[in-house]
């Protein structure tokens, strides 16, 4: 059995983030999205409430698992049976990043690889970090980036 893990921040899930859990899907038996910390973050959702949005937004996906965790990468590998860990390329930036964050993966664990899908086109300029600026500004236009699913999320808790 093919077990993937995609950890990631998800603060929120964006449509980009949606764009690589369903090529996750289609890619392993088992894919689990898994919520981390980013010690350089401040977040602005609770782990807590990222968890929920995303569960609303994988509900179709049956071999998709959500997962919230306060650990490195390769250590919830090891907890989750995952061989893979899936990211997504949005630039050749990110690709820099991806490839010294592999670099320290295959260091501490050399048993796991490291997946790298592109985005979307139409999704590559999309990053939590703007819809967070949106949010902050009250602008609507954040709905154009993520979820319906994350709109209708974040709406009800701002009321």
């Amino acid at each position: 059995m093919k077990i993937g893990l995609y950890p990631g921040s998800f603060d929120p899930i964006t449509k980009g983030h949606l764009g690589v859990i369903k090529k996750g899907s289609k890619l392993f038996d088992k894919l689990y999205v898994c919520v981390l910390q980013n010690a350089g973050k401040a977040p602005m959702f609770k782990n807590n409430e990222r968890v929920e949005m995303i569960k609303e937004c994988i509900k179709d996906y049956k071999n998709v698992i959500v997962v919230n965790e306060n650990s490195l990468t390769v250590d919830a590998c090891r907890k989750y049976g995952a061989k893979f860990i899936l990211r997504g390329l949005r630039s050749s930036a990110d690709f820099e990043f991806e490839f010294e964050a592999n670099n320290v993966n295959n260091a501490l664990e050399p048993e796991i690889e490291t997946i790298l899908v592109m985005t979307n086109i139409d999704e590559s300029h999309i990053s939590s970090s703007t819809v967070r600026e949106l949010i902050n500004y009250e602008s609507k236009e954040y709905k154009k980036l993520v979820p319906i699913e994350v709109y209708e999320y974040i709406e009800n808790r701002r009321k």
